[in-house]
């Protein structure tokens, strides 16, 4: 195998954000992991790998990845939603909305605000 380098580390990350894209999260969760062993504290790459995991519909693992980013930055609204949908996933609906009120609270996102049933529209 081919030594890793940073920059082979950035193009597995592109790449997996087009797996993602083209509905392939296994695929991307595989070169993810390779870019997260080497860089730990990359807090984009874990995103990323929260979100194909959800995609796998590997709640747990997506649950674990999204719970590190968010004590990383605590007021990633995009990170508490996608945590509160993977929670919804899973049946823990108490601890859905307390994550959806937090995203909407960090971010009014219409969607958020939906979710968080905030919108008055809803």
């Amino acid at each position: 195998m081919p030594e890793r380098t940073p920059e082979t580390h950035v193009i597995d990350f592109r790449a997996a954000e087009r797996l993602l894209a083209a509905r392939d999260p296994r695929g991307a969760v595989k070169l993810l992991d390779s870019v997260i062993a080497a860089h730990p504290e990359n807090t984009a790459a874990r995103l990323l790998r929260a979100r194909a995991f959800f995609a796998a519909a590997q709640l747990r693992p997506a649950e674990l990845e999204f719970e590190l980013v968010l004590e990383r930055e605590p007021d990633n609204a995009f990170a508490h939603f996608a945590l509160a949908r993977t929670f919804q996933r899973s049946g823990r609906s108490e601890a859905a909305v307390r994550h959806f009120r937090l995203a909407a609270a960090l971010d009014p996102n219409p969607e958020y605000l939906r979710a968080a049933r905030f919108d008055p529209g809803a």
